[in-house]
């Protein structure tokens, strides 16, 4: 019996406990508080009342306030005719099951069954469907988030204890003026015919009510539906990261200059922005051996090539996903390796280097343009490497486009770091090609980097994508 008692807990706590406190506590899923500078969003519960909704909505509309209601479908089954003034007066209508009843005590299939009738009566008053939901006493189980991802789940940052008459409305008042700010998400309820509610507590509601809108609007507030808080918030938030984002890549090209001051990095080309810099220095990596059969070891001169961050992060922020970026990064390259060849032919401190070596994310496509590609060897320096240009990659890239083109990536690893190695017959070649066939060696190119970049789209949607 006590191993039954046990199990039974275990399974509650991982079914609806856990859930909900986390959806609470953390806001995992659910929209629960704005961000906005003087806008305040208005909730009811359990309603539709046939006494006490229409004295809110005329309350409402004397103070030009918009809300959001979220109704129990029995109720709003006996008054449609509340559903489509609503509807007609620009509230927003959410749900709040069928019957007030927790989603703990309910299997999954049984609380979509109560979303899904409620959201019919709702379509058949107004001829919309609702998007948005409030579990009863803001209790999600762990299906909840799958089950419903159609749904928006609205809960609250300010909860009163309304239902209650014994509040009396001047402790109601006195209890919401102390919210009376910016992007709160305020829980009353216009009815009080629920398990655990007294059916007259809307009435002081409702004076509270009228206080709190008096002084908001004296203070220069404005009420909007969950609809509209939630497309400011996002406004905000993007503002923000904006803002942290602009500091983050300005810190990355101060710490950039600080990098070619002291490694001595040499500009490739006469362009005030180049594709890359280079220096030259000692391999310090593992032996590798090319296809021609030579390679490079431990100790060799080789020509180190970096990205110039300024051109990577004009390219990065304007490019649709990674895979874009990575497709303008290479032609980029491809159009400066001419002069890098002339640079290093004229450089004396090159002269006896063996190869051209970079550690990039971008490098499908790199092999048609003579580089070879390595796997970088197992330890810090790949785990270092690999967070560090994924953290690039995010930082630098719009967001939403950034979370498209991940997966795109990730399933062709066209954006795992790799060890790029041109040998220096390679280099040699591009520095003596005439201008005729340069131009000519160019197109080829490019054609050929295109289809390659384009065939890793193509894989990605094949797996999927």
């Amino acid at each position: 019996m006590e191993n039954l008692f046990l199990w039974g807990f275990y399974v509650m706590t991982f079914y609806a406990f856990l859930p909900g406190l986390i959806s609470r506590t953390f806001g995992f899923r659910v929209f629960k508080r704005g961000r906005t500078e003087r806008e305040i969003a208005l909730t009811f519960d359990d309603g539709p009342d046939p006494q006490y909704t229409p004295q809110l909505l005329d309350l409402l509309a004397r103070f030009d306030a918009k809300a959001t209601f979220f109704v129990v479908g029995s109720h709003a089954e006996q008054h449609p005719e509340l559903l489509r003034r609503m509807e007609a007066e620009g509230h927003i209508i959410g749900i709040h099951n069928y019957v007030h009843k927790s989603n703990w005590v309910m299997r999954p299939r049984t609380v979509k069954r109560q979303i899904e009738r409620t959201n019919d009566i709702i379509e058949q008053a107004t001829g919309k469907r609702a998007i948005y939901y409030r579990p009863p006493w803001g209790i999600v189980n762990v299906f909840d988030y799958s089950n419903l991802g159609y749904l928006h789940i609205i809960l609250w940052s300010a909860l009163f204890g309304d239902w209650r008459k014994r509040l009396g409305a001047e402790r109601l008042k006195k209890r919401m003026m102390k919210k009376l700010r910016p992007g709160e998400v305020l829980l009353l309820h216009d009815c009080g015919r629920t398990l655990g509610a007294d059916q007259d507590a809307p009435r002081n509601m409702l004076i509270a009510l009228e206080s709190y809108l008096e002084e908001a609007k004296a203070r220069g507030f404005q009420f909007v539906g969950i609809d509209r808080m939630i497309k400011l918030t996002d406004v905000q938030r993007s503002r923000h990261r904006s803002i942290v984002k602009r500091f983050i890549i300005s810190l990355w090209l101060m710490w950039e200059q600080a990098f070619h001051a002291v490694f001595r990095l040499k500009k490739v080309g006469e362009s005030e922005i180049p594709a890359f810099h280079y220096r030259v220095t000692k391999y310090t990596g593992e032996p590798v051996t090319f296809a021609n059969g030579k390679g490079v070891n431990k100790g060799d001169d080789i020509a180190e090539i970096h990205f110039d961050n300024k051109l990577l992060s004009s390219i990065a922020a304007t490019s649709k996903s990674p895979l874009a970026t990575g497709l303008r990064l290479i032609r980029e390259v491809e159009n400066a390796l001419p002069a890098l060849a002339n640079q290093l032919a004229e450089d004396a401190a090159a002269q006896s280097i063996k190869a051209v070596y970079g550690v990039t994310m971008i490098h499908r496509g790199a092999d048609r343009l003579g580089f070879e590609v390595f796997q970088l060897p197992e330890g810090w320096f790949k785990r270092s490497t690999q967070v560090y240009l994924r953290l690039l990659m995010k930082v630098l890239t719009n967001t939403k486009q950034y979370k498209a083109g991940r997966i795109k990536a990730a399933k062709t690893e066209m954006v795992t770091p790799r060890m790029l190695f041109m040998p220096l017959e390679r280099v040699q070649a591009y520095a003596t090609v005439s201008m005729g066939k340069l131009h000519e060696e160019a197109g080829r190119l490019s054609e050929a980097v295109e289809r390659s970049i384009v065939s890793a789209a193509d894989d990605a949607a094949s797996l999927g994508t």
